[in-house]
């Protein structure tokens, strides 16, 4: 955070003798505008509980916006951005933000090529198989998230026709799809291949930005948090995180020093692996998950929403499944293994789940526990790409982060 802008915050809190402090952190989206509205609508709804209800006495209530460079894809809609502004974007204005993700020379190159070939769509093989390549550079290219990188394996070492079946598996979940799973004529089998061909980048740039909220949550975010610690140590900090938002805020754990400052976690449709936390990984007991042990770092209670209307958490898993080259019942096994915290929620750390509820419900929260909240009354909104993945602005939601603060 820039000296006066971390100043500002000092003295607005300390003039206002705030107590508890909301660090909210937007997920896919590199526009100021739309994230200040995602912030807006959020706390507007915890706005609106507060002046319903009296909190406990002595609380003064602050909140703040984390803003950080992330991408927009062009066919986002109204509700894929939480309610602010549709986008619309030229291929080349697609390709220029790729190149924020993506910033090698050659990796620009690839990218500029995907891009022109997406906007012709060419009826030709070779086009494909150029297409194939290019992306397994980006893919391959550098680290990605650590939770996914087993699956980069498989993606440098997966065949040309595997590449195929991956962009025939994403076709549908794309807009113009044919989400009744018809079959697609002869005619059109270059359209549908270069429409999943379109899944299988934005898969690509997935990866990338999840290791991007990493890297921000810890050299950008946790300094912010210790600072705030050492100025202001009666301050309870909360930490909610959208998307990958999600996972820059519980990427600030391992950093933050202890007595902690953070008094709650709460994860809105988490895009980053639902073992993060795990002691140990069912499917290989010797290894844990990347933030094992950190739950200790929040004094307080950890929270998870997931919805089976979310559709961005989603899109790894069919790649997952036809690189792998497994049988059906394998692929299911491996979906589960990299699904997302928006899928069904923290997983191997004991935790429990309730129903998202309306405002005045219960929830038992206890100090370093995880609770999963059900979604699938609540977030059920939004078309494809994303499915109801940004669908957050319900005072459902609100209600839990203010519990989760102990507010009420």
């Amino acid at each position: 955070m820039k000296p006066d802008l971390f100043n500002q915050l000092m003295n607005e809190l300390k003039n206002k003798e705030t107590s508890e402090l909301f660090m909210f952190s937007h997920g896919w989206n590199n526009d100021q505008q739309t994230a200040r509205a995602l912030y807006e609508n959020f706390f507007g709804e915890m706005r609106k509980i507060l002046d319903q209800r009296n909190v406990r006495s002595g609380t003064e209530i602050g909140a703040a916006g984390v803003f950080w460079p992330s991408i927009l894809w062009p066919d986002n809609t109204l509700e894929d951005t939480g309610g602010a502004a549709s986008v619309s974007q030229a291929p080349v204005e697609v390709g220029r933000d790729m190149k924020k993700v993506f910033q090698e020379r050659s990796q620009q190159d690839a990218i500029d090529r995907m891009m022109n070939t997406l906007r012709e769509q060419p009826r030709t093989e070779d086009a494909v198989d150029a297409f194939i390549h290019d992306l397994k550079s980006l893919v391959t290219g550098q680290p990605p998230a650590p939770e996914y990188h087993d699956l980069e394996i498989r993606a440098s070492m997966a065949t040309t026709e595997q590449w195929r079946q991956v962009f025939d598996g994403l076709a549908d979940a794309e807009p113009g799809g044919d989400s009744e799973g018809g079959a697609a004529g002869l005619g059109d089998s270059f359209s549908r291949l270069w429409r999943g061909a379109k899944g299988a980048l934005r898969v690509a740039t997935y990866w990338q930005m999840k290791t991007r909220a990493g890297v921000i949550g810890r050299k950008g975010l946790a300094p912010v948090l210790n600072q705030l610690s050492r100025d202001l140590p009666k301050l309870r900090v909360h930490l909610i995180g959208h998307s990958f938002g999600a996972r820059l805020v519980s990427y600030t754990l391992p950093d933050v020093k202890m007595p902690t400052p953070v008094k709650s976690l709460f994860l809105i449709q988490g895009a980053f692996s639902h073992f993060a936390f795990a002691e140990a990984l069912p499917f290989d007991r010797a290894r844990k998950g990347d933030l094992a042990g950190l739950s200790s770092r929040v004094d307080g209670p950890l929270l998870t929403t997931f919805s089976a209307f979310d559709k961005a958490v989603g899109y790894a898993y069919p790649a997952a499944s036809v690189l792998a080259n497994d049988d059906a019942a394998a692929a299911d096994d491996l979906m589960y293994r990299w699904e997302g915290m928006g899928c069904d929620g923290a997983q191997a750390v004991s935790a429990a789940t309730s129903p998202l509820g309306d405002p005045e419900c219960h929830y038992d929260l206890p100090k370093g526990k995880w609770l999963n909240l059900d979604g699938n009354a609540v977030i059920t909104h939004g078309g494809l790409p994303s499915g109801a993945h940004s669908d957050i602005i319900h005072p459902q939601i609100a209600w839990a982060a203010l519990k989760a603060a102990g507010i009420y």
